[in-house]
């Protein structure tokens, strides 16, 4: 089946030729919506009416020599935990089911501003608190690559995740604490980037840990990501054209990278662990030199050291709301927040403190080499059903929140099973263009996967 959404280049080009229509495609993705968003539970709300008017004068923007940017006419969709004024907010959350916007936030206001079609907010785990994808009372989103069986989409930007991979949006906004753009983004077959702390503003946006909170995109392609990357950023749209103009998009030296040591391998289901290491040997044979890279800090180490820190915080931002009202909240997220009500200030304070030198012994342990690959996740998209959710699949994923680092999830091939495996390009803070320069090497070497079942 032909993709129905053309990638960010090729709206623009199309929008710049009279070959597309910001019209014609928003109401592809509106269809799609209708059709089959009853199944996937992607969206929390649809703004289809706003969405039209928006398309329409994007069209007639376009057409007239207005155009923006790259982003301009692009339908995407918004995380449910980011402001728009006037707006609901839920957060996921039945308790704020009526919850009124006081603000926009600044990322949803510049996607705007660059011409942005927004077609709705997406279902998240409430207060983003969780990996899997899981919601109780809102609902858990469908994996769409499986349709007979109700796989988890990951969290917490569930919704986001499905959106994309689905084809229901060009691309959206999710946010991540632990892995929470990275591990939808791996579980679904889609690429999500994790910015540098403090690279993206948080205000208007729901904190569940304000240290470790970072926003980012969801997208079918590292270039869509990067574009959408930029806007998020601020960066002008004319600023944004002149980058995309001279890149090629495609890397032209041979990679240095850092791999999985043996102890680490452990953790690794054998399905994944496979799509990881053909990925690898496919670098080496396209000239990457390639070598088993020892932290300073185990993954173990670091998951002990971020849930100190996000349970903590998520306790200051909502534990008198889960104190209050156990009957609306998800009973999984009410025991991580409520886990916070006894923390202690002395490893809370020594988790903060550790994490400069640990950062920097990171970067150390990176001379010499241009990233650290590990798979994204350690298994593929399990089923929700009698899903435990007293473990974390952010077992690789939360080392770069907690040392404030960049990282990008991209799909390495799909398991004997049909599941899209992810692997992460982890880089060091500020380093955004680089990882994604490497995802885009892994991207032309591994080639595309095909549309998820439900997205056919």
């Amino acid at each position: 089946m032909t993709d129905p959404l053309p990638s960010l280049r090729s709206l623009a080009r199309g929008y710049a030729d009279g070959s597309l229509s910001p019209v014609d495609v928003t109401e592809t993705c509106l269809a799609r919506i209708d059709a089959l968003d009853d199944k996937l539970g992607a969206f929390q709300v649809v703004y289809a009416g706003e969405a039209r008017d928006a398309a329409a004068a994007a069209a007639a923007a376009i057409r007239t020599g207005h155009r923006v940017g790259p982003f301009h006419g692009v339908p995407f969709a918004l995380k449910d935990i980011i402001d728009l004024e006037g707006r609901v907010t839920t957060g996921g959350s039945k308790a704020y089911a009526d919850r009124i916007s006081p603000t926009t936030a600044t990322i949803a206001r510049r996607l705007l501003g660059a011409g942005g079609i927004l077609l709705g907010k997406t279902k998240t785990v409430e207060f983003a608190f969780g990996g899997w994808g899981n919601n109780q009372h809102m609902g858990t989103p469908w994996n769409p690559w499986d349709d007979r069986v109700h796989r988890a989409p990951g969290g917490s930007s569930s919704g986001s995740a499905v959106a994309v991979a689905a084809r229901l949006a060009a691309c959206a906004v999710g946010t991540d604490t632990g892995g929470s753009v990275r591990l939808p983004a791996a579980w679904c077959g889609i690429t999500g980037l994790k910015v540098t702390e403090g690279q993206l503003p948080t205000d208007g946006i729901l904190p569940l840990s304000h240290t470790l909170d970072t926003p980012g995109p969801l997208a079918r392609s590292v270039d869509d990501a990067r574009i959408m990357y930029r806007v998020m950023a601020g960066v002008e749209g004319h600023v944004i054209d002149h980058e995309l103009a001279g890149s090629s998009g495609t890397a032209s030296r041979p990679w240095r990278l850092g791999c999985l040591i043996d102890a680490e391998r452990a953790a690794v289901a054998p399905d994944v662990l496979a799509r990881y290491d053909a990925t690898l040997d496919t670098l080496v044979a396209a000239g990457a030199q390639i070598a088993p890279l020892a932290l300073p800090i185990s993954f173990a180490e670091v998951l002990s050291k971020s849930s100190i820190i996000s349970h903590a915080e998520a306790y200051v931002h909502h534990g008198a709301l889960f104190e209050a009202g156990t009957a609306l909240h998800d009973e999984a997220v009410r025991e991580r927040v409520l886990a916070g009500r006894d923390a202690r200030a002395e490893p809370y304070v020594r988790a903060l403190v550790d994490r400069p030198a640990l950062t920097s012994a990171y970067v150390r342990s990176l001379e010499g080499c241009d990233a650290l690959l590990t798979p994204t996740t350690t298994t593929v998209a399990p089923v929700v059903e009698g899903l435990d959710q007293t473990v974390t699949p952010a077992h690789f994923t939360r080392v770069v929140n907690y040392l404030g680092l960049c990282a990008l999830s991209l799909p390495c091939g799909l398991t004997d099973e049909g599941l899209p495996a992810g692997i992460q390009v982890v880089g060091r803070p500020h380093e955004e263009q680089l990882v994604c320069a490497i995802g885009e090497h892994v991207e032309n070497l591994l080639g595309p996967l095909p549309m998820p079942v439900l997205a056919s």
